[in-house]
């Protein structure tokens, strides 16, 4: 008896404490899911660091006193100047904010609410700019934050501060009011529907359905294990380069991102130049996938998909493309490469099972918008630290996976002035549906990711940043990006907010190799779906040769050339370059199909 006693007290001590950890848990995620999925605590923090620094700053405080007034002053001067134009009968300038671009925004009493909101936005920005003191991310986040909320109170989101909404209402008799509250009430169902404890109904229909309006390049599955699909795409040309193009598209993403419409189909256009192409369709992870690791990505996807197109096709050399966390891997899988290849001792039990031992070298790699350093991740870099990191893993270990709508809730944050408050005032205030086009459909058609594999990516890469600092492991080595050895091609886009161009830039510190690097107008996603003849497209481009030394990345944009157009066809003529004589096509061999493209893991959906 006396020697059971300690062995009962333990006990209830460990069920104490596992009874209390759950009880932490439950009430975390339930914060967590009050503020969208962030972190209250790490919120108030941020706004606590800053508050305290300016409370403690009475220069400041004055500053921005002085401000207040100048801004007060400087909305009056511009009500002012519009009266005169107005007397004068001259025609105003626009307003470059496009959520005031409307002429009756210089109509009385609306010029008014918009000159006032404009001092008040101005002064908070500036005063959210605290500097010296607070640390880099609480700044970040309360920069980002007051920006939201200010985004929010705009009088162009309100019905009685809108003209556009009145005289819409007014025009079509109260209609328009009518068929906003109609859209409100079908959106207010579907969230409420989507509770978490509510079950979950099938995912609406996509506007444009794949395989019949997007995704509609042919080809055949040609290999399949857990992870991928891989897909071949058909020849359309009598002879084509002999080295094919794999392209890996982001697990973040349904593939088709990059084989839209004909009219904008990447796959497409490489085909019509006379490239075989290969790409990757990841698999739409369940709950049942919660424990697959980044290292399975890498071995059983990139690598997976590597030695399979050298059996399909019988080439000896590949090139290969990667698009956002694609790109990741692919820079992940090209150095473990470059390492094996400089290597002169034998395999370790690691390499020989994680790295297929049968590979074609590597023609090229090409990056598309992709980060290898991520010191600056852009406005991303908000959602992750530790403390938002602990109540994220928390959320995805009760279901096994990050859901396709957390995901999504996250990039509507980035970009929130057009993706959600432009959105609700074109839906709820004047009553107009959404624009259905195959970007819009193809983003929401969610994918998710599992709670293992996301956890290691956000805490290896975005926390901690190891791939640039040579701290990740994979294959049971250092990762080093100095051990590429095929030459690159790395595109980046003006206006990513996912992964910020001068953050893709640093490649050029991290790597030996030859390095052309693009800077393509547009966005993450519009920016790299950039198909010939597009109007008003332009792109710079420069190669940094060997020897040249460190060039700054806005010295590298003053002084690099601006080419109109696609940046598609400058990266079809670099492939080129870089290619052998044309040939016949390679058979596409009965035995290696599976089915028709675009296969049966794209087409996997979930409500949530």
């Amino acid at each position: 008896m006396v020697m059971d006693a300690p062995s009962e007290y333990e006990r209830l001590r460990e069920a104490q404490r596992k009874a209390a950890l759950a009880l932490d848990e439950s009430v975390h995620a339930q914060l967590a899911r009050s503020c969208s999925g962030l972190s209250p605590i790490a919120l108030a923090l941020a706004h606590a660091d800053w508050a305290l620094h300016l409370m403690a700053s009475p220069g400041r405080q004055a500053v921005l006193a002085q401000r207040a007034l100048d801004l007060s002053l400087q909305a009056w001067q511009n009500l002012g100047a519009n009266l005169i134009a107005k007397v004068r009968n001259e025609e105003a300038e626009p307003d470059k904010d496009g959520r005031f671009a409307d002429a009756a925004w210089r109509e009385w009493p609306f010029d008014a609410v918009k000159e006032s909101f404009k001092a008040v936005d101005s002064w908070w920005r500036e005063a959210a700019q605290q500097g010296g003191g607070v640390s880099h991310h609480h700044q970040h986040m309360v920069n980002f934050f007051t920006g939201q909320a200010l985004d929010a109170l705009a009088p162009s989101n309100w019905a009685f501060t809108n003209p556009e909404v009145l005289r819409a209402a007014q025009a079509s008799r109260g209609r328009s009011l009518e068929e906003g509250m109609r859209f409100f009430l079908q959106d207010l169902r579907e969230q409420l529907s989507a509770g978490p404890d509510t079950p979950a109904e099938p995912p609406a229909p996509l506007q444009h359905v794949v395989g019949k309006d997007v995704a509609v390049t042919p080809g055949k599955v040609v290999f399949r294990n857990h992870l991928i699909e891989l897909i071949q795409y058909s020849p359309s040309t009598d002879k084509v380069l002999p080295e094919p193009v794999l392209i890996v598209p982001s697990c973040i993403m349904k593939y088709y991102i990059l084989d839209l419409s004909p009219h904008n189909s990447m796959v497409r256009y490489l085909v019509e130049q006379g490239h075989t192409v290969f790409i990757i369709s990841w698999r739409n992870p369940d709950a049942s996938d919660r424990d697959l690791k980044m290292q399975d990505y890498l071995s059983a996807g990139v690598l997976a998909a590597m030695a399979a197109v050298k059996s399909r096709s019988g080439a000896e050399r590949l090139h290969t493309v990667g698009y956002c966390l694609g790109g990741t891997f692919l820079a992940i899988v090209a150095a473990a490469l470059g390492r094996l290849a400089r290597k002169k001792t034998e395999r370790t039990a690691k390499e020989q099972a994680l790295i297929p031992a049968d590979l074609p070298e590597l023609a090229s790699v090409i990056l598309l918008a992709a980060q290898t350093d991520f010191t600056e991740p852009g406005e991303l870099g908000v959602f992750i630290d530790e403390d938002q990191l602990a109540s994220l893993r928390q959320s995805m270990n009760e279901r096994g996976y990050l859901s396709g709508r957390q995901m999504g809730g996250s990039f509507v944050y980035l970009a929130s002035r057009g993706l959600l408050w432009g959105r609700n005032t074109r839906r709820y205030l004047l009553g107009e549906d959404d624009a259905s086009f195959d970007l819009m459909s193809w983003n929401a058609d969610t994918t998710r990711l599992p709670a293992r594999m996301h956890s290691e990516y956000l805490s290896a890469l975005f926390l901690n940043n190891a791939l640039a600092a040579g701290q990740y492991r994979f294959a049971g080595a250092t990762v080093a990006l100095m051990d590429i050895q095929a030459p690159m091609m790395v595109v980046a886009t003006t206006r990513d907010h996912v992964s910020p161009w001068k953050s893709v830039y640093k490649i050029h510190l991290q790597t030996d190799t030859h390095v052309t690097f693009v800077l393509a107008e547009g966005g993450h996603n519009a920016g790299i779906v950039c198909e010939p003849g597009r109007p008003r497209r332009s792109y710079q481009i420069a190669s940094v040769e060997d020897n040249s030394g460190w060039i700054d990345p806005d010295d590298w944009k003053a002084q690099a050339p601006v080419r109109p157009g696609s940046w598609w066809e400058a990266m079809h003529a670099w492939l080129a370059e870089r290619s052998g004589a044309p040939a016949k096509p390679p058979a596409m061999r009965a035995e290696h199909v599976l089915c028709d493209a675009p296969g049966s893991y794209v087409m996997t959906r979930y409500a949530d």
